[in-house]
């Protein structure tokens, strides 16, 4: 783990492999270390950089920079100073609204793009219905886990998982946990600004979405209106696996992730 600090804020990553660059966001839930089931399955072919956005992990905004600098701002610095000229990103959840902006406004730094759980920060009519339809049930599951009340489950992974991989359940809980407290209100959780469809026209990034069957935080309706809204973008549903596919489904995430990569951004 390096830390280097930036000219909003001092992240921590990790570069670990040889190949072409692949860079790992990590969701709201995670950090830096969520991706130790995939840097080890990559890091034979591809460069992986896995880095903690500014408030989680080791990493920190410098003084009130939260409220001007997007997430995006901050990884495209990163990969100047890196001297990454062209990467492959794969986001996860809050990952997309970052890595999405950056493939909306740098497509030329973004060789493809896997959006994991996540419609990034588009915003369209069917993205926000069926964002309001899920909205009152994530609520209650998330008030019901902040209690810890019996039998419930980490929203960010699902009910199956807490049955069947109780240690994965765990040691997901325990990751998110290594987080500071967030800001009030909480800084990344929300995209700031949204893309419509109107920036998305001409966007020629390659781009995969994978959605679970079981996610109660960004349910299948979420990404595939998402994906329609993405010219030329593929969509995969995965099925027995909730919002975090990567983390409850390695095999089949780095299965479709290794696909995707060898058609469009081969090592």
């Amino acid at each position: 783990m390096t830390k280097i600090k930036l000219s909003g804020a001092t992240v921590d990553y990790e570069v670990t492999g040889r190949g072409p660059a692949l860079v790992f966001a990590h969701g709201a839930g995670g950090n830096r270390l969520s991706w130790w089931q995939q840097v080890p399955d990559f890091m034979d072919r591809y460069t992986c950089i896995t880095f903690s956005a500014p408030g989680f992990g080791e990493s920190t905004w410098s003084g009130d920079t939260a409220e001007g600098v997007e997430f995006s701002d901050v990884l495209l610095e990163l990969l100047d100073r890196l001297g990454l000229e062209k990467v492959a990103l794969v986001a996860q959840s809050m990952g997309g609204w970052t890595c999405l902006s950056l493939a909306v406004h740098q497509p030329t730094r973004v060789g493809a793009l896997f959006m994991a759980s996540t419609p990034g920060s588009l915003r369209t009519p069917e993205i926000d219905r069926a964002l309001e339809v899920n909205r009152g049930r994530l609520e209650n599951l998330r008030k019901v886990w902040a209690e810890r009340r019996a039998g419930s489950f980490n929203p960010g992974l699902g009910e199956r998982c807490s049955v069947e991989q109780p240690a994965l359940h765990y040691l997901y809980s325990a990751i998110q946990g290594l987080n500071p407290p967030q800001l009030n209100p909480p800084r990344g959780l929300d995209p700031r600004y949204g893309i419509g469809r109107d920036e998305m026209a001409g966007y020629a990034v390659p781009t995969m979405y994978v959605t679970g069957e079981e996610d109660v935080v960004l349910p299948p309706p979420v990404i595939k209106a998402a994906a329609d809204a993405t010219p030329g973008a593929r969509l995969e549903r995965v099925s027995l696996a909730g919002h975090s596919i990567y983390f409850e489904r390695p095999e089949v995430f780095n299965s479709l992730l290794s696909g995707f990569l060898l058609d469009v951004y081969p090592s």
